[in-house]
């Protein structure tokens, strides 16, 4: 019998998969725990447009990724912090900080564990990466200054 399976079952698939389970084991195990549903007309339109929709949203997020990359791209930040005479900062400059000055100059969001960067203990200017999604990043610099 060709099930649709709601979640994922060891030793048979994955989620919204379809697969091949015997009738017994799909009547008396899968369709009472509610794990699949049997793969008839109207489930298999609705898995073709769970499918299509997911596949819209990548489209969407990878485009919308792209066009924040090439904003971005090369661009400087300019952030301020305070240092000791020898031009070394108090504690250093995070990439939270970083996300935050990304957040207010380009109205892009970036979760900071997305940024890649060396530590920043004292002025100067430093690269950073940004990975906006799967595959897409850009080179930022990060001046730091009084």
């Amino acid at each position: 019998m060709k099930v649709i399976l709601k979640a994922d079952v060891k030793g048979l698939g994955k989620k919204g998969q379809l697969v091949n389970a015997s009738d017994g084991y799909a009547r008396n195990f899968l369709f009472p725990k509610n794990l699949a549903v049997e793969a008839n007309a109207q489930a298999m339109s609705e898995l073709k447009n769970k499918e299509n929709a997911e596949k819209f949203r990548i489209a969407t997020e990878t485009a919308e990724a792209q066009k924040n990359a090439g904003r971005i791209n090369g661009k400087t930040l300019k952030l301020t912090a305070k240092a000791g005479q020898n031009g070394k900062l108090f504690g250093s400059v995070t990439s939270k900080e970083v996300s935050e000055k990304l957040k207010a100059e380009f109205d892009i969001t970036v979760d900071k564990r997305k940024i890649t960067m060396e530590d920043i203990k004292a002025f100067g200017t430093y690269e950073a990466e940004v990975k906006l999604y799967t595959g897409i990043s850009a080179k930022i610099y990060v001046m730091v200054g009084e």
